[in-house]
């Protein structure tokens, strides 16, 4: 337990003063405040008042008879608006256009066909599907009024809303889709990250000899473990590091953001969602460093190390890759994903990714977890003394077969 302890704590002392580590982790903090500071920072650079210009919109039309008519219509349609009505002549309309005295034109051949003229047409103009929702309107008050119908039962025709009511009896997949994409890319940004650092440290270690004499000097066992779980804590710290200024920042500028749907679910995750996120992110990570320190071990020098963790890397973007597709389709629940709910090397991801966005039997997340907890340790140890045999073997990169009867020996 001492050699672990003293493993755990240089490893992990070792992170937290990596300049590296600590400049990911600075500048992740900084772009989040950039971003949900964002609202405020662009108020800064607005014109004058902060409210929104008021639009100044012309509008002829070739027929006097729904001159009155029309002019209601727009003025109901764009309440915040200046409507100006004037005559349909095309010269003084293009030239205040162009000249940017008013914002767009709308010319009326009838209650049904129109022309919308504008200087420059932006991405956010919307003006066509307002008219066009409010011409569809009066066109057929007016036939309705035609065919000897009132105005007044026309128009309550015309505005019978339908009221609707959704009752969810399972999880709200829409909600809960944004947090659970933000924990899957989270976990699949640390387990490289880390994964990679981790199996680049113990190649390191081996490359120059340092590992032989620590391997003497301390269990196999003791420093697989040590070294993972030092790891294991400080990309947990760091995740909270990240997440913890998003959520601190988000309060600071929560009435900034308005009632903005996608960023107001990332904050309210659900407390058992939460905890399960962590058990998840916590067990999936073990798996995975674990595989990465043993291949590590295995790499006969630092440049051979992408080489020989590419098989876990495939791996593990196999199991991405699954959840990912499964959730753009709404699939959460198809046989491959129940499946991969239970196989320790993608259930982290497609588990948690159940439980977030479909109803889950307990027995199921118990079973889950069990086996997640089962591998994690058995791993842990197969890996220690894949370690203890890997360090040693130097040269031509060892065959797998060579390195299991060397492990099933030892």
């Amino acid at each position: 337990m001492k050699q672990f302890q003293t493993i755990f704590g240089f490893e992990l002392k070792s992170y937290f003063k990596n300049k590296i580590f600590l400049g990911i982790t600075i500048f992740f903090m900084v772009l989040i405040a950039a971003v949900m500071f964002f609202p405020q920072i662009s108020s800064l650079f607005k014109n004058g008042d902060s409210t929104k210009k008021e639009s100044v919109l012309l509008v002829a039309t070739k027929n006097s008879e729904d001159k009155e008519v029309v002019e209601t219509l727009f003025t109901d349609a764009f309440p915040k608006d200046e409507i100006r009505m004037v005559d349909n002549d095309w010269d003084s309309i293009k030239k205040q256009i162009e000249d940017e005295s008013v914002d767009g034109a709308f010319v009326l051949d009838n209650l049904t066909t129109y022309t919308y003229y504008v200087n420059n047409l932006t991405l956010s103009d919307n003006n066509t599907a307002i008219v066009d929702q409010a011409l569809q309107k009066a066109y057929q008050l007016k036939t309705l009024q035609e065919k000897g119908m009132s105005e007044t039962d026309a128009s309550q025709l015309l505005v019978n809303n339908i009221v609707h009511t959704t009752k969810n009896l399972g999880k709200d997949q829409i909600t809960n889709f944004f947090y659970t994409y933000i924990m899957i890319f989270a976990l699949y940004m640390v387990i490289l990250l880390y994964g990679q650092m981790v199996a680049t440290n113990v190649a390191s270690e081996k490359d120059s000899r340092a590992m032989e004499l620590l391997i003497t000097s301390a269990k196999p066992t003791s420093m697989m473990f040590g070294k993972v779980l030092a790891s294991c804590l400080a990309g947990l710290t760091q995740i909270v590091c990240i997440f913890g200024s998003a959520f601190l920042f988000y309060q600071i500028n929560q009435n900034s953001w308005g009632d903005n749907p996608i960023i107001a679910s990332l904050f309210r995750i659900p407390a058992e969602l939460l905890v399960y996120m962590i058990i998840f992110f916590v067990l999936g990570f073990l798996v995975y460093a674990f595989l990465f320190s043993a291949v590590g071990s295995l790499a006969s020098k630092v440049e051979d190390i992408n080489t020989s963790s590419m098989p876990v890397t495939l791996l593990f973007v196999a199991g991405f890759m699954i959840v990912i597709f499964s959730m753009t389709n709404g699939n959460v629940d198809s046989l491959l994903m129940k499946v991969c709910s239970f196989v320790p090397f993608t259930s982290p991801m497609a588990m948690f990714t159940r439980l977030a966005m479909s109803k889950v039997a307990t027995y199921e997340i118990i079973l889950s977890i069990s086996i997640l907890v089962v591998s994690a340790i058995s791993i842990g140890i197969l890996s220690a003394k894949i370690y203890r045999v890997g360090v040693l073997l130097y040269g031509n990169k060892p065959k797998f077969l060579s390195v299991l009867k060397s492990v099933w020996r030892a």
